[in-house]
């Protein structure tokens, strides 16, 4: 198949080009490389299969021939969605409808949208199963990303019912793992690098707030069986490790995998709009999907570091 993959020169839409790649398929990346990185699909440039092309989702695109999209793009971070709030709204919003256009213009071709947890906000129901319509401010610094991808959502499903529009919806939970940006400013990626130059260990608020943390490879599984499910499953669906940890747990097993730092643990202003909790349910995953993580916490958290050391 010819799919395209927008975002794919992130630290998600790499590892499911490369995946995509493996599986035989012709790949087409769009990325204005905003937080990607040319780094990150070095290792495809000289496949026959792959091309590459440096453009923003927000400019009008005509592609033909495809038989996917997989659209990731959108800047994912707090820092990096909070750096141009306006332009992160639009490519949410205005970035899908053109996608939309794109599979309308290839003949009603299944289309992904890569959601996010987020779009649950600040949630007051924990584990967070898709029938909970979230707990968002829709005015605060974190809104333009929230917002953004629950319109988004909003849109695909318009689609939808009116015009049988083949959509899928996945709502990424925390996700990590080797093509991070170390400067990406997520916890994962702050802690490691953090601990392995041996500075102080930036722990916001009280530390008992909660993430559940997937390594990318299983998000990637999840994915592409989304895309290709025979179940008219049209989603959204969470994509996550039920798994959840405190920051003062991950703080400590990960100074525990990198036994030779020398760093403490200092603590922080909690930002505006930090979700106290986030750990989703899978269970509509593993009926229509027979999808679940495979790979532990701490045998990921090895290879990220590991990729860390490298850099």
């Amino acid at each position: 198949m010819k799919i395209l993959v927008t975002g794919g020169a992130g630290f998600v839409g790499s590892h499911l080009c490369t995946r995509l790649i493996e599986d035989c398929h012709k790949v087409i990346c769009l990325d204005n490389l905003y937080t990607g990185r040319v780094e990150n699909i070095e290792p495809l440039m000289e496949n026959d299969n792959f091309t590459f092309v440096q453009q923003d989702i927000l400019e009008h695109l005509d592609i033909s021939n495809l038989d996917r999209i997989y659209n990731l793009a959108c800047p994912a971070s707090p820092p990096a969605y909070q750096s141009d709030p306006i332009y992160t709204f639009k490519t949410s919003v205005l970035g899908i409808m053109n996608m939309i256009d794109l599979s309308i213009a290839n003949g009603n071709i299944p289309l992904l949208q890569a959601s996010t947890s987020e779009i649950y906000g600040d949630p007051a129901v924990n584990p967070q199963p898709e029938s909970y319509w979230g707990n968002v401010n829709p005015i605060g610094i974190r809104s333009c990303y929230d917002e953004g991808k629950r319109a988004a959502e909003t849109i695909l499903m318009d689609y939808y019912r009116g015009k049988k529009l083949p959509i899928r919806i996945v709502r990424i939970f925390n996700t990590y793992g080797p093509n991070m940006d170390p400067q990406d400013g997520r916890v994962v990626s702050n802690f490691i690098t953090q601990a392995l130059n041996n500075h102080k260990l930036t722990m916001y608020g009280d530390g008992e707030q909660t993430r559940s943390f997937q390594y990318v490879s299983d998000l990637i599984e999840g994915m592409i069986r989304m895309m290709e499910n025979e179940k008219d499953f049209i989603g959204p669906v969470n994509l996550g490790n039920p798994e959840e940890y405190t920051m003062k747990e991950l703080a400590k097993l990960i100074l525990e995998l990198i036994p030779e730092s020398k760093s403490k643990i200092v603590h922080k202003k909690l930002p505006s709009d930090d979700p106290k909790v986030r750990k989703p349910d899978i269970a509509l995953a593993k009926e229509k999907l027979g999808w679940e993580p495979t790979v532990p916490v701490r045998e990921g958290l090895l290879k990220t570091i590991d990729y860390f050391r490298s850099l």
